[in-house]
């Protein structure tokens, strides 16, 4: 029976591929940097006997072909990159990367990837249809890496009738499986707001606008475009995250610089937000007597996933690890380019 025997494969090479993880964790690259990791995924596929072609100079793109290859065409998608953060556990498989850390879990990702790629391989002759695996760039930084691999074709040649990613969780307790019909995660737009004036000194407020004070009081004012504009019943989220001017203790800065994210599940709603974000900012500032530059990067868009697919990996689940083990995930206002693939 198939099912029995990839579980069995799985608890066969269960050690082997701990240590690919541990490997991965070890090396992890930033995203679009991930030379070294992509050459490792492209020496195990060609030691499983894969075949694979690169994209977007760091994605792999590998192909398993079954029986009756042409009768269903389903990929499957693992994300590869890591964050600028300095990783201070000590354990053996600690990064070796200065400031560099798989902190997202991008590293099992491609591991439970490189593992489903070999047991799916090895049992090619007991299943129908054709398995596109793709190891993608760039997840964690716009413009998204599946937005990159899309435009290279990924999609195409073969077609996939469908596409599965996963995510690891923190919030669900060991050996749990989670699933969620339709929106799960949000959209997501990185705010870069620069308010400038003449400057001065901080004896002579009357001789300047206080960038400092006016970039006080629009942090708090953005917040009111969220709860005075948009439907309660709709998840959104717009956090300013990092102010920046001035270096000392008595002059006013000529420049103040926020940084911010917006958060969204709804495409009309996240449009009219992005007006209301600029016009906000640029008519108060203007007020206070400075002026300022707005720029919102277009990020991810939500992810929606597919009622009928989801059912499908739903109940698999359920044969495969058992009811009691999987469980319908939070809708979460975190993002993933996955969303692009389902749009």
């Amino acid at each position: 029976m198939l099912k029995a025997k990839i579980k069995s494969l799985a608890l066969q090479y269960q050690e082997e591929f701990i240590q690919v993880r541990n490997y991965l964790h070890a090396h992890p690259e930033l995203s679009y940097q991930e030379f070294e990791t992509s050459k490792y995924i492209q020496q195990k596929l060609t030691g499983f006997n894969i075949p694979f072609e690169v994209q977007a100079t760091t994605g792999v793109v590998g192909l398993i072909q079954g029986k009756s290859p042409e009768r269903r065409v389903i990929a499957l998608r693992a994300d590869m990159d890591a964050l600028p953060i300095s990783e201070e556990n000590e354990v053996e498989y600690k990064s070796v990367n200065e400031g560099v850390m798989h902190a997202c879990g991008h590293d099992v990702h491609t591991t439970c990837l490189l593992g489903a790629s070999k047991i799916l391989n090895e049992l090619k002759d007991e299943w129908e249809g054709t398995v596109k695996l793709i190891f993608q760039p760039g997840e964690e930084r716009n413009p998204g890496g599946a937005s990159l691999m899309i435009k290279e074709g990924v999609l195409e040649n073969p077609k996939p009738q469908a596409i599965f990613g996963m995510h690891v969780h923190p919030g669900l307790a060991l050996g749990k499986l989670s699933f969620r019909k339709g929106r799960v995660m949000a959209s997501a737009d990185e705010i870069f707001i620069t308010i400038k004036s003449k400057g001065g000194h901080a004896a002579a407020p009357h001789l300047t606008a206080d960038t400092v004070l006016i970039a006080s009081h629009l942090i708090v004012s953005l917040q009111q475009i969220i709860s005075r504009n948009n439907n309660p019943t709709s998840p959104s989220v717009l956090s300013i995250c990092s102010i920046q001017g001035g270096h000392t203790t008595n002059v006013i800065p000529r420049e103040v610089k926020l940084k911010g994210t917006f958060r969204a599940m709804n495409e009309e709603w996240r449009r009219k937000a992005h007006l209301l974000i600029k016009k906000q900012s640029e008519e108060l500032v203007h007020a206070m007597g400075a002026e300022a530059d707005v720029l919102i990067d277009v990020g991810y868009p939500f992810v929606d996933n597919d009622p009928r697919l989801t059912e499908i990996g739903w109940q698999l689940a359920n044969e495969y690890w058992g009811k009691e083990n999987v469980e319908e995930t939070e809708l979460r206002m975190g993002a993933e380019d996955f969303g692009y693939y389902t749009h």
